[in-house]
This record gives C-alpha cells, structure tokens and sequence, in this order.
C-alpha cells in the first residue's frame, strides 16, 4: 500500500477530544537526536499489536516514534500506549485534506490528544505540484496551515519524496519552497533518502539552510545507480556528516519503506544510528 492511501485508511480515527498541554521541541544542544522510528517501516507490526509493538521499541532503545495512521487507536488510546512504552511521539504524518477547511480542528484536537507537538504532510496530488505556480501556492496553503495550527499550539512540517527536487521550467520546486514558505510557519521534514534518490545533496542542504529541518528521516540509500532503500548503516549516505553540520534537527526517524524483515531492520538501523554519537 503507497504511504498516501496508508495515512487516508489510517487517520481515519482522528476527530474527537480536546487538546491535552503542549509538549516542546527537544531543545537538547547534541548533534545526534534522540534514536526515533517512523511506525511506517513496521506497520505490519503495528496492525497485529499497537502496545506490544511500542513495548518492543521502547525495550529496543527506541526513544521516539513518528505515527503515519493510528492504526484503528483512538488518539488517547496511542498517548496511553506511547506513555506505557517510555517513548515520545512528537509528529504524526496526516493528509493534507485533514488540515484545511472545517477538518483542521478536529485533526488538531486529536493530535494534542495524542501527545503529538506538531503535524505532517508527507504526500501531494499531481495536480497540486505540477507546475511552479502550483508550488508557490502551495507554499502559502502550507503557510496558513502553518499558522492556523500555531494557534492551537502546534507546529507544522512537510515531507518530501523525490518529486519535489524534479525541475521544472528551470527551477527546482524544493527551492521554490523553501523560499516561498515563511520559516517561522512551515518546517521541512528532510527524507535524507529521497533527496538523495533524485540527485541532491542531503548534506549541501542542510548547510545551506540552517533551521529549516527540524526533522528528518534517516533512510539509507544503497551506491548508485541502483540507490535502494537499505538498512542503516549498510548503505552510502554520510548522516554522521549530516547531523555534524545540521544546526536545528531535533528529531530523527529511522525509516525503511518495504523492510523484508521489519524488526531485523529496525535492530541493525538502531546499532548503526547509535555508533553515528560516538
């Protein structure tokens, strides 16, 4: 199943309840964050046993989870379960339909509810990123989510795919962004993969763009051409370099989108994230 129609099944749940207090941003000055799995890489797992599943992470070393799908949870029912397990669920992925319109309340209602600080758009439509007018509006829709959600007291990101760094008319629409969208709204979730996937330079843009990423997903390519998604560790991408120059990342989400064995990739990407500190 593609990460869009996961989150449209499984945010099914979000919509009732009132927000509980606001957990901050881990302000922690190290370079390495806190060692943290996007819930996408095991959501077989997490289909069978949500508790057991967090238990397990949370028993592994895992000190923070990012949910894609509450995966038939209730909002309070995941903050139980995340309390339980000794981790903390900063971000939630959600569609970009649940943010806009009548339906951003609710969807921040729920996430406060869940312990989230902030949410995430993670995928767009076609016909929303076709063309470099259709990226600058995008950029001020993100910029009044942004802003209508820093209201209620949550922050905002976007995560890209490989698609946004594709030019068009001479432009690279990852730059049309992170000119167009106001920083103090809209953070960006780098996918270190994905950036790389499509020819760019993860470790160029997190220098050139200090603070701009307070999240990112630490998800190994393998060398090129081929540049499969790998394990931790056993591929090419420099994230101790990354994390070394990358002022203002606060949390990294070791992700793998088709594990062929979630909990063996989730044991090894740990090992290798932890040498990354020392």
């Amino acid at each position: 199943m593609h990460r869009r129609d996961f989150l449209a099944t499984g945010c099914a749940t979000l919509g009732a309840g009132f927000g509980a207090p606001r957990l901050t941003l881990d302000p922690r000055p190290s370079t390495l964050p806190p060692p943290g799995l996007q819930l996408y890489s095991i959501r077989t797992e997490m289909q069978r046993d949500v508790e057991a599943t967090l238990r397990r992470l949370g028993t592994m070393g895992y000190r923070e989870v990012e949910f894609a799908g509450y995966f038939g949870r209730t909002p309070a029912q995941i903050r139980d379960a995340v309390k339980a397990a000794g981790l903390y669920a900063p971000a939630a992925h959600v569609p970009l339909e649940s943010l806009e319109g009548d339906a951003l309340a609710a969807t921040a209602d729920a996430a406060l509810e869940a312990g989230h600080a902030g949410l995430i758009v993670a995928w767009l439509p076609v016909a929303l990123r076709n063309s470099l007018d259709a990226w600058r509006a995008m950029a001020d829709r993100f910029s009044d989510i942004g802003r209508k959600l820093g209201e209620r007291n949550l922050h905002f990101a976007y995560h890209n795919h490989d698609f946004e760094f594709a030019p068009i008319d001479g432009r690279v629409p990852y730059e049309v962004l992170l000119e167009r969208a106001d920083p103090a709204l809209v953070g960006l979730e780098l996918d270190l993969y994905w950036a790389t996937k499509a020819g760019h330079d993860p470790l160029g843009l997190v220098r050139a763009h200090p603070g701009r990423f307070p999240l990112v997903h630490v998800k190994d390519a393998s060398p090129a051409p081929e540049l499969r998604q790998v394990d931790v560790g056993a591929g090419t991408i420099d994230f101790a370099a990354i994390f070394a120059v990358g002022k203002g990342i606060r949390h990294a989400f070791i992700e793998h989108d088709q594990p062929a064995d979630p909990w063996a990739f989730a044991a090894a990407s740990l090992a290798a994230y932890r040498k990354l500190g020392a």
